[in-house]
């Protein structure tokens, strides 16, 4: 089968590998679809550190060393399942997030991945994979961001840092499913896409810094952590909730070190969020087959054209989720 790898160059390839045979609690999924996500870099090309860990972690367990493929979102079909599998069965459709999905990597950037079959959610018919693809980890993000505060209340003002991306523009939607105002900070080059998703306001961040502009907002949900926890805590209104889910790490690290802090002389909350894998996936499936969530999709490029749409990810250009299919 056909897989996309990071090589020594630190460019991206096509190559084949034989394709893998699902043990206990695994399935085999043909995929349709795969979507990129920042994760996708850090299981290809790990930070030195992790690498040791990965290692370390792999020899107590006995883990095979296994090839690193990216690719943590997945949308199938199941082609074979191993022993003890309840849950699904050949021609089963599938999707959901292989985040957790043992130390060779996630998978999904391949035409065959094994999955534990905990990984997966049955597809519903009346979405499709490209569509499937673009909800797990994305999706899941949003929610946990939007729902850091608590459920949504009417008239808040929320604001999306990063908001051209799959996170924001699922994000919107959903808290358009309440009375709210939503503004989205990115690039003017998604303003178009961005205003017609649902976003009531766009900021441009090369040209505006919204945690300088004096307005404050209730819940400011970010995906670039690229500005130091006191300007966020100087965007927020009173017992107002700053939610990362991912970014720069020197400033991840710094609201890490500080959030407790300025929790304790602001009172306002500032939190770092941990993916929960394929929590909430269900409820943005339902979404999606109501017609009230439509997930921007970039492409769809095919597998031969992987090499070009990570390098495209990579410029932070993309609109919405970057989707590859299988050839």
């Amino acid at each position: 089968m056909k897989v996309v790898l990071r090589n020594e160059r630190g460019t991206f390839e096509i190559t084949d590998i034989a394709i893998p045979v699902p043990q206990e609690g695994q399935v085999l999924v043909r995929v349709h679809a795969t979507s990129v996500n920042d994760y996708d870099f850090f299981i290809m090309d790990p930070p030195l550190p992790f690498r040791i860990i990965g290692r370390v972690m792999r020899a107590l367990s006995n883990a095979p060393r296994g090839v690193r493929i990216g690719g943590c979102d997945v949308a199938g079909t199941v082609e074979a399942v191993g022993r003890n599998v309840k849950r699904f069965r050949p021609g089963d459709a599938v999707f959901g997030d292989l985040s957790r999905n043992g130390f060779g990597g996630f998978g999904a950037f391949a035409e065959y991945v094994c999955a534990f079959e905990e990984a997966l959610l049955p597809k519903p018919a009346q979405i499709t994979f490209e569509q499937a693809a673009a909800l797990p980890q994305a999706g899941v993000l949003a929610m946990q961001g939007l729902l850091s505060a608590g459920p949504i209340q009417p008239g808040w003002k929320i604001l999306i840092n990063g908001a051209g991306g799959g996170v924001g523009t699922i994000g919107v939607q959903v808290s358009k499913l309440h009375d709210v105002e939503v503004t989205g900070v990115d690039r003017a080059s998604k303003f178009e896409m961005m205003r017609a998703v649902g976003f009531d306001h766009v900021i441009d961040f090369e040209k505006e810094d919204f945690t300088k502009s004096g307005k404050q907002y209730n819940l400011i949900v970010d995906t670039k952590t690229n500005r130091p926890p006191l300007a966020y805590a100087r965007a927020l209104k009173s017992c107002g909730t700053y939610a990362t889910v991912g970014g720069e790490t020197t400033r991840v690290l710094q609201l890490f070190l500080g959030g407790w802090f300025l929790r304790r002389i602001t009172g306002k909350n500032l939190k770092m969020l941990a993916l929960k894998q394929n929590s909430h996936l269900a409820f943005l499936a339902e979404r999606c087959q109501a017609g009230q969530l439509v997930p921007v999709i970039d492409g769809p490029y095919r597998l031969r054209d992987a090499p070009e749409a990570l390098r495209y990810f990579l410029s932070g250009q993309h609109k919405g989720k970057v989707i590859v299919t299988m050839d």
